[in-house]
């Protein structure tokens, strides 16, 4: 039987809810760390986000915003928020409007998103004009998903990567995973989204 479920990742809003653990979400850390940035925006996270807390217990001020709770990246006014850089997984099926709108507001940013993002005319065409780093990583990132956030999803069926702007030292870089099982509360009660 052919694999072909990468060809379809990300591409619906049932993909939408897959949460990050903190193996995947440490190897960008240093990078913001050597960059000096200190404020961080999180567009697509809620307060209970791993995103946010890896962040502030690693020393940085979070912004995180999210369009259940009113903060529609397409259009919160990003200008009246205090930020460095952006940093989130956010929805898959909506890569396409995300890179650009993230281009358009020309902050350095950080995005996981599925490695076949690196293929389309529209994207690549962006890549070209604005520039594009590549943190990948030697195996596959593997999430929560909303109906189970006491463990993480092992045996992911796509490959995942950092997609940056002015956030690594070169165009192409490459880190170990280090998959560690762990509940998505890690010790806390967070609700189920």
């Amino acid at each position: 039987m052919k694999n072909n479920a990468y060809l379809k990742s990300g591409r619906n809003e049932g993909s939408d809810e897959c949460l990050t653990p903190r193996y995947v979400i440490e190897p960008i850390l240093k990078y913001l760390k050597a960059k000096n940035y200190k404020k961080v925006w999180c567009p697509f996270d809620l307060e209970h986000s791993l995103y946010v807390r890896v962040l502030k217990n690693n020393g940085f001020e979070v912004v995180n915003t999210h369009i259940k709770t009113g903060g529609d990246f397409f259009t919160i006014d990003y200008k009246k928020l205090d930020f460095d850089c952006i940093v989130s997984n956010p929805p898959f099926s909506k890569k396409d409007e995300i890179l650009k709108r993230l281009y358009e507001i020309g902050k350095p940013f950080a995005v996981l998103l599925p490695q076949n993002s690196l293929q389309s005319e529209k994207r690549t065409s962006m890549f070209i004009k604005y520039g594009l780093e590549y943190l990948g990583f030697d195996r596959r990132a593997c999430f929560y998903t909303k109906n189970e956030l006491d463990k993480i999803k092992f045996g992911n069926h796509f490959a995942s990567a950092y997609f940056c702007k002015d956030i690594l030292p070169k165009n192409l870089i490459f880190e170990y995973l280090k998959p560690k099982q762990e509940s998505y509360s890690g010790g806390g009660n967070y609700p189920v989204i």
